[in-house]
């Protein structure tokens, strides 16, 4: 008796840590794909065995893998609605076989779910595997999709690289709601859902903010466009994210997650595509990616370096140059984790990036197509840097990350600026940011019903303008600007689960600024008659917020919102004055429902509507001299109603389709742009004469409609086919893509009421091949759309006929992986 009573003993004893190591957290990043592509990854990063009984079955397609779980959790997750099984065989092996049909089980109803349970999982086989949840990290709470209540878009990291890497362009061409100004790379300004100012890279901060993990990229520059490579996943929240965000985010966020370095998996991939562009010059790319384990302490260090030239398609016939604007890149960005042992991380990181664009990429609009005639070479250069330091600790359900960075971010501009019947005039314009940014905050993941956040942030930013005009021998200084802004910050935000299938948030932020600058460039009596406007002073916000998220039945969810966003005041320059601007304000109202669950059943679709007050609106507009200033044009309302629809039609064919309608009025304006408007008319024409036929784009009457917010297109709609397959033993992927983007208008104001948008954008990439090695096949613009993007050239030459933006013509891209 005594015998098999300790032979037992020993196998209990035994099997602890077997159950240990199955429950055991581990951090996995496997991406969906094919079964033989994934398998090597997940049995490496949970440190098991697994095997295939069945060779056919290598071809079976899986879902991705991302976060912390147990192996267990990771193979159910992996497998689900594979058609395969797992079977452990051992305490660390498993063995996947394929699924009996008559055992693969339907979901059933259920309320709506929490995070995965960390607790061991039984011995046994794994037919109907829980989903593959989307997790909306940009909650700072970890919230997954089906609680989270707002329109949260999650774009994959390799779908967005997949036909070629396009920076910011990538993001933009799979989403509606988004728009963006393109006078070119890293000179442009993004918008979301109809929160829009003006087309300048002026004083004015950014509607959206930009992120890079949990870095803020920037303030009151424009978006340094940063190339995509080695990408986890892209978060867009739209609408208002003051409470969680602060200043900046006016129309919602956009969160880039890189790769975090893996000390478990030593790895180089390299990327290399060269382009063809009907009508202008070829280019080329080249990338590649190193992760190295470093020691045995769980170190690693992950590199990334890239090179792009971008062929011009603009001819400058005035000056017998053809193809003008070719664009350089070049860049990288590298991070060190340090594991300091006891689930403390730390993550010391930098990033690079020069861009150049040999000339201006506008043509004229009484031009033939795709030139333009101009004296000068309208050159830019952009170098933007990073350095981070971020600290990281997991411990009893509680996450605590600090964050902090340094930020230089140099943009040089030149303009024509040439008058008529004279000599050759440019303007140059520089702007230099230096930014320095912590944020710490403690979180506890949504599970079980609660999650929240709270933190604290310190931002310190300084940005000076600086503009000289005239002939390239001897230019004149004018008048510049220096803004500079401390802020001060804590926030909270708690979502809990108060009833079954009822979720609700609320949060609060407090924000205090103490804002100063001056004048660059200014005469002594001037900047002493306005040293009261560039004095220091302070500006305090509260922001709050709250949602209420109900699921009635099975796959349908109803949700409401309202959040609000500001942006500081700042010193713009008129003539040769500084003059201060006030800080402007949004408020938004939010209802939407969802059917389905997004990426998990075969059929999910979204609809969303909000309302928005626009108080004091920040905008840049031309002043009596012709130059861009900036100042609070007034009030106005944005509805805006968005819809996307998804269906997976079968394991290999999906479709999706997106649409957004923006309804924006400019309702009131501040008496300043009045009399603007009034000498506007006044030089058209005077007392009861008729106004001119047809009605030149300058002429407006403030008592009359306003017309919409610039930037922004009343409609867009974005439709996408996704069909992938295998070809003996290689994956075969293609991707094909329209995009519609309706009217809109360049600015507010007498002389940028130019139209703009109404084109359609199309595309197709492919590719075959593996996980370590691939050959893809892109086309961009199949028709040879011309289109107008943007139709602002430049605001200082007196009498144009008006500029347009053409949309690069038809491109063709050939490119290799390899991965080792």
């Amino acid at each position: 008796m005594r015998r098999p009573l300790a032979l037992l003993a020993a196998s209990a004893m035994l099997s602890v840590p077997a159950i240990a190591a199955a429950s055991e957290q581990r951090a996995f990043d496997v991406p969906k794909g094919s079964l033989s592509n994934a398998l090597p990854l997940i049995s490496r990063q949970g440190g098991v065995s697994i095997s295939v009984a069945d060779a056919a079955l290598w071809q079976s397609r899986v879902r991705s893998v991302r976060g912390r779980m147990s192996v267990d959790e990771a193979i159910r997750r992996m497998l689900a609605d594979s058609g395969t099984r797992a079977v452990r065989v051992s305490a660390t092996s498993w063995r996947i076989e394929r699924a009996p049909q008559a055992r693969v089980a339907r979901r059933a109803t259920s309320p709506p779910r929490t995070a995965p349970s960390s607790r061991p999982a039984a011995p046994v086989e794994t037919v109907a595997a829980p989903e593959d949840e989307i997790i909306v990290t940009a909650s700072k709470a970890d919230i997954p999709y089906a609680s989270f209540a707002g329109v949260a878009t999650v774009l994959d990291g390799d779908d967005l690289a997949f036909g070629g890497e396009r920076g910011m362009d990538s993001i933009l061409s799979r989403m509606a709601t988004l728009s963006s100004t393109h006078l070119g790379s890293g000179r442009n300004k993004l918008f979301i859902r109809g929160i829009a100012d003006s087309s300048f890279t002026g004083p004015t901060q950014s509607t959206v903010g930009q992120y890079l993990g949990d870095i803020r990229l920037s303030y009151n520059a424009p978006d340094p466009d940063l190339r995509l490579y080695d990408v986890d996943n892209v978060e867009v929240l739209e609408g208002p994210q003051g409470t969680l965000y602060g200043a900046g985010s006016l129309g919602g966020i956009i969160r880039v997650v890189p790769n975090a370095p893996d000390a478990r998996d030593q790895s180089v991939q390299a990327i290399a595509g060269l382009s063809l562009t009907q009508h202008g010059d070829p280019g080329g790319d080249l990338g590649a990616i190193v992760n190295l384990p470093v020691g045995d302490g769980g170190h690693a260090l992950r590199l990334v370096g890239y090179m792009l030239s971008d062929g011009g398609y603009i001819d400058n016939p005035l000056l017998g140059q053809k193809d003008v604007n070719r664009t350089h890149i070049r860049g990288g960005r590298g991070t060190f984790r340090f594991d300091a042992g006891d689930n403390w991380t730390i993550d010391v990181g930098g990033v690079y990036q020069s861009t150049r664009s040999d000339d201006a990429q506008y043509a004229d609009k009484d031009a033939p197509p795709l030139e333009r005639n101009s004296l000068v070479e309208q050159n830019a250069k952009a170098k933007y840097g990073l350095g981070t330091v971020v600290v990281m600790k997991d411990w009893d359900g509680l996450r605590f990350q600090s964050s902090s960075a340094w930020v230089s971010h140099r943009l040089f501009e030149r303009f024509d600026a040439t008058r008529p019947d004279a000599p050759p005039r440019v303007l140059d314009q520089t702007n230099e940011t230096r930014m320095i940014v912590n944020e710490t905050r403690l979180s506890r993941p949504f599970h079980n019903g609660l999650g929240w956040v709270a933190g604290i942030s310190l931002l310190d930013n300084r940005t000076r303008q600086n503009r000289e005009i005239g002939n390239f021998a001897s230019p004149m200084a004018l008048t510049g600007v220096t803004n500079s802004i401390t802020e001060f910050t804590g926030y909270a935000e708690a979502t809990a689960e108060v009833m079954p299938r009822l979720i609700a948030s609320a949060g609060l932020r407090l924000s205090h600024a103490r804002l100063g600058g001056g004048g660059e460039d200014v005469a002594l009596d001037v900047a002493f008659a306005g040293r009261a406007v560039t004095a220091h002073r302070n500006e305090t916000d509260l922001l709050p917020s709250a949602s209420l998220l109900w699921a009635p039945v099975e796959d349908i969810t109803l949700y409401a919102r309202y959040q609000e966003g500001f942006r500081p005041g700042g010193l713009a320059v008129e003539s040769n004055f500084v003059r201060r601007f006030r800080n402007d304000q949004t408020r938004t109202i939010e209802g939407g429902i969802r059917f389905g669950r997004k990426g998990e059943t075969p059929f999910d679709a979204s609809l969303s509507v909000s309302h928005t007050r626009w108080r004091d609106i920040q905008a840049d507009f031309i002043d009596a001299d012709g130059f861009p200033t900036t100042a609070n044009i007034g009030d106005g309302r944005i509805t805006s109603i968005t819809g996307a629809i998804a269906v997976r039609a079968t394991r290999e064919l999906s479709f999706e389709l997106g649409a957004v309608y923006n309804h924006s009025r400019v309702d009131r304006l501040a008496p300043a742009i009045v009399e603007i408007f009034r000498a506007a008319n006044a030089a058209v024409g005077s007392g009861n004469a008729p106004p001119p036929s047809p009605l030149p784009p300058f002429y407006y009457s403030p008592e009359d409609r306003l017309g919409r917010i610039p930037n922004v297109a009343s409609h867009a709609i974005r439709g996408s086919i996704n069909y992938a397959t295998f070809i003996g033993d290689e994956e075969f992927r293609a991707n094909g893509w329209a995009n519609y983007v309706g009217p809109s208008r360049l600015g507010i104001g007498p002389i940028l009421g130019e139209g703009q948008g109404d084109y359609v954008d199309t595309g197709l990439a492919m590719r075959i091949g593996d996980r370590r090695r691939g050959l893809s096949l892109t086309l961009t613009n199949l028709f040879d759309a011309r289109g107008n993007r943007f139709a602002l050239g430049t605001p200082f030459v007196e009498g144009s006929a008006g500029y347009l933006t053409p949309l690069r013509p038809r491109t063709l891209r050939i490119a290799v992986d390899v991965a080792y």
